[in-house]
């Protein structure tokens, strides 16, 4: 049966969910929206989410802006009982066996309104809760298809005819995709990406301490990549690290008490016996950048749009800003009288967060290209770099309000 929607949303993920939330928040039950995925755990028709035994080692650490977002969807209230502000930020730089991890760099990690910077949450809370969200919003503002995929559309300047792998046809005024770094609307779309493979592979797991945490978050640059330890609730937290590739496929091999053994010898020691309190995951790492975030009746949000080095846990933060700044400019032409898919607004939106999207992509690039080596001089220059940066409050607070997503154009929904 053909339906006719405001916006379908290709991708049940946070990034596709949140997007759904935000524009029926900013529109209420008037509008209609259609999540597709091809994953069964997307909300179904009638609300209910399937998504209820899956263990995911992953989580995310949520800017002040991030936060806000989910505040005012009112979504924050199923997480924050899940979340761990990150009181601390500690940085070091040395070798992967040096005896001594001098602290080059830490700060206090609270905005100027003394709110937390972050707060690290597990993913599997973020879905259950932005499911459950989706869910008392179904059959009024929301509809969700699942286990279905968007297989093929046609745009023009009005809208477009979205034609499913069942062979169901539907009109939207807009498609939004929200389909990840492999993206097949944006591929479908003819749009190109700048993309290039970084040798590492990224692990992360999961660990409990013998002592408290106190929610501060550890960053160790090492020749390797990054190894970084991201506090979670109940004294336990989320390890994720980028290691050269042939190094990450050796250690995702060896068994548990061998695998644990080379955390501890990144971890240091300095919170007492650690142990294994989840499963363990890999994957590939890779920068991509689509050329346009936008095309007749398309927008791109998220990883479809940009994925970035992990090394500062920013790529869900950035694909929150891109559903609170299209909201914003959707919203904003909606009160002229444009439709959701208009270019006028999708130039707008392109305009507002592809050169922020290039920019940390290619800040964080540059990081991690700069920190994981083992070439001396380097090394001098990122100790006197850290040392004058520990030295002042200004640079200090600096980084912490870029790390709370409050600087440059903040969309409304995120202040």
């Amino acid at each position: 049966m053909s339906e006719r929607y405001d916006a379908i949303i290709g991708g049940g993920g946070p990034t596709g969910l949140t997007m759904a939330l935000t524009l029926a928040h900013t529109f209420g039950d008037d509008v209609r929206i259609a999540i597709v995925d091809p994953s069964e755990a997307a909300p179904s028709a009638t609300g209910s989410s399937m998504n209820t035994a899956i263990v995911d080692p992953r989580a995310w650490a949520l800017s002040a802006a991030s936060v806000r977002l989910l505040r005012s969807l009112g979504v924050w209230s199923d997480i924050e009982g899940h979340a761990q502000p990150v009181t601390e930020i500690e940085i070091t730089d040395s070798f992967l066996d040096a005896g001594i991890r001098p602290v080059l760099l830490s700060y206090d990690n609270q905005t100027e309104a003394g709110e937390p910077a972050a707060h690290i949450v597990p993913n599997q809370a973020l879905l259950d809760a932005l499911h459950h969200a989706v869910s008392m919003r179904a059959n009024n503002a929301i509809t969700g298809i699942s286990g279905r995929s968007i297989s093929s559309f046609e745009a023009g300047a009005t809208g477009a005819n979205v034609t499913l792998d069942d062979n169901s046809r539907h009109f939207s005024d807009l498609i939004i995709a929200a389909d990840g770094r492999r993206s097949h609307l944006r591929e479908t779309a003819g749009i190109k990406s700048i993309q290039w493979p970084y040798d590492q592979r990224g692990i992360v797991t999961t660990v409990a301490y013998e002592r408290p945490h106190g929610g501060k978050a550890v960053q160790h640059f090492l020749p390797g990549g990054p190894f970084a330890m991201l506090p979670l609730t109940g004294n336990r937290s989320c390890i994720t690290w980028s290691e050269d590739a042939a190094a990450a496929d050796h250690i995702m091999s060896l068994e548990d008490t061998a695998f644990l053994a080379e955390i501890q010898r990144r971890f240091g020691g300095k919170l007492g016996r650690l142990e294994l309190a989840g499963p363990r995951a890999s994957f590939p790492l890779s920068m991509h950048l689509a050329r346009s975030f936008v095309a007749p009746s398309l927008a791109l949000i998220g990883d479809a749009a940009h994925s970035v080095h992990p090394i500062a846990g920013q790529g869900l933060n950035l694909a929150f800003r891109d559903i609170a700044a299209l909201s914003e400019c959707i919203a904003d032409g909606a009160r002229s009288g444009l439709s959701f898919g208009d270019f006028t607004v999708l130039e707008r939106y392109q305009s507002w967060r592809r050169f922020d999207s290039t920019l940390s992509a290619a800040t964080f690039d540059a990081i991690n290209r700069l920190f994981s080596n083992d070439i001396t001089l380097l090394r001098s220059a990122r100790e006197v770099g850290l040392g004058l940066v520990n030295r002042s409050s200004a640079l200090k607070q600096y980084f912490v309000s870029e790390g709370a997503g409050l600087s440059g154009e903040v969309p409304k929904l995120m202040r």
